[in-house]
């Protein structure tokens, strides 16, 4: 179907689901779900495709088995376009928080950090990467991932890039909150917009991330 925003009844679904993470409330409200949140949710990826490829929605069920918090569904809807995990991704999301956009390196396995690590300490592609991070922070994009608390290993306190170096993911987001927009066909033009602007972000973690020679 074309996307013309998400249903009506997108946001009231999850303050359900927030306040019931139960079987009971999930089979009773799926076709909620169906109409107003996945089936928009692919639409979405779908009117996406032409410019930034294929992507795919997220299960909805939580990964509950190391976890001691056992709800078992998740009270969000993400959708993504990446390559391979942790080369890139531009992401879209749902939730009683509104709409979040976010793109970069959501995740590196090993051999993808040492490539972060290896570019960001060089001079010109490192700090080609900190440039593009302060152009989107100027426009609004909050960064974020996984850091150390310390210096990684092998690199000087003293270092220029020293707080990127200590990241062990790195992604920005963007949020709105639950808006007219959301439920009409502009939310399109909007995450399209954003994504735009991620275009360098990701182009840098394709070039010097790279997808990783093993699976996680």
């Amino acid at each position: 179907m074309d996307f013309g925003g998400f249903g009506e009844h997108a946001i009231d679904f999850f303050d359900g689901l927030e306040a019931d993470n139960s079987k009971a409330f999930w089979t009773d409200n799926k076709q909620t779900y169906v109409e107003d949140v996945r089936g928009p949710m692919e639409a979405l990826l779908a009117a996406l495709e032409p410019e930034f490829g294929a992507g795919k929605v997220f299960r909805p069920y939580r990964d509950v088995r190391f976890s001691k918090d056992k709800t078992p569904y998740k009270t969000h809807c993400g959708g993504v376009v990446e390559q391979g995990r942790g080369g890139g991704a531009y992401y879209v999301q749902i939730s009683p928080a509104g709409l979040l956009v976010g793109g970069g390196s959501f995740a590196m396995a090993p051999d993808q950090l040492a490539r972060y690590r290896t570019a960001v300490a060089e001079d010109r592609r490192g700090e080609a990467f900190r440039q593009l991070l302060r152009k989107l922070e100027r426009a609004g994009w909050e960064v974020r991932g996984d850091r150390l608390k310390t210096r990684p290993r092998g690199f000087d306190a003293d270092h220029p890039r020293i707080e990127l170096l200590k990241h062990r993911s790195i992604y920005v987001v963007r949020e709105w909150e639950p808006d007219d927009v959301l439920h009409e066909p502009e939310c399109l033009d909007r995450v399209r917009t954003a994504w735009r602007e991620l275009a360098g972000i990701n182009d840098w973690a394709a070039d010097h991330i790279g997808v990783s020679d093993s699976r996680f």
